[in-house]
């Protein structure tokens, strides 16, 4: 039986993650952040001292590497070399080192199998920068989903402030945009809508309204 399949891009702090993994619960799909899987090629090159925009260099430290997704619970674990590193990999430092790393065809071609395999396998809702352009381009739905840097910025904002995580709007808000321009402007799969994305603003949303925006998307497809 086939599987099915929805794609959700967007930039970084639309919701992606929060409103997919929720919408995946009600609808009982496997949720699957991939920019999860940058992260934690970001943090391993982090970790080695390597320079994150020098793909040479990296294409070596990616020698052997194990990057894999688990799901326990139905709740996705992220590990590298069998090493749990799910909490780690959701620092501002790492968020930057992951959007360098995923501009590299290296680390985008390393990944790319993984991100297919889990999709062959499972019913899933998969978010990212390039699940309907490249990674899932036969994906059931596509959505792209956007809010203003403004909104996206008071997001993360707040989250890291959750966590105990000392943070300033302003610092937040100018690496927000920065990253926006090189995840848009990136040779290798930039990020943009797909051909047949549905555009979805979740600007001024709660929660519980974009998920239901996206679900009714979703049944409507399918």
């Amino acid at each position: 039986m086939k599987m099915k399949s929805v794609a959700i891009d967007g930039p970084a702090g639309a919701g992606k993650s929060t409103i997919a993994r929720e919408l995946a619960s009600q609808l009982g799909y496997i949720y699957v952040d991939t920019g999860a899987l940058y992260r934690a090629i970001g943090l391993f090159v982090l970790s080695r001292g390597a320079d994150v925009k020098n793909e040479n260099a990296i294409k070596g430290l990616l020698l052997g590497l194990k990057v894999e997704i688990r799901f326990v619970d139905t709740e996705q674990r992220v590990y590298l070399n069998d090493e749990d590193v799910t909490s780690k990999i959701r620092t501002e430092a790492v968020s930057m080192a992951a959007s360098a790393v995923s501009a590299l065809p290296a680390v985008r071609a390393f990944l790319l199998e993984t991100q297919r395999e889990i999709a062959r396998n499972n019913n899933v809702i998969m978010d990212g920068r390039d699940i309907a352009t490249v990674v899932l381009p036969e994906a059931d739905v596509k959505i792209f989903l956007t809010a203003s840097p403004e909104e996206r910025a008071r997001r993360r904002y707040e989250e890291l402030i959750a966590k105990g995580v000392s943070a300033d709007y302003e610092a937040v808000l100018s690496d927000l945009k920065e990253r926006d321009y090189n995840d848009s402007h990136r040779e290798i799969a930039p990020l943009k809508p797909a051909e047949g994305s549905i555009l979805v603003d979740t600007t001024g949303n709660e929660l519980e309204e974009s998920v239901e925006i996206l679900k009714g998307i979703v049944r409507e497809k399918l």
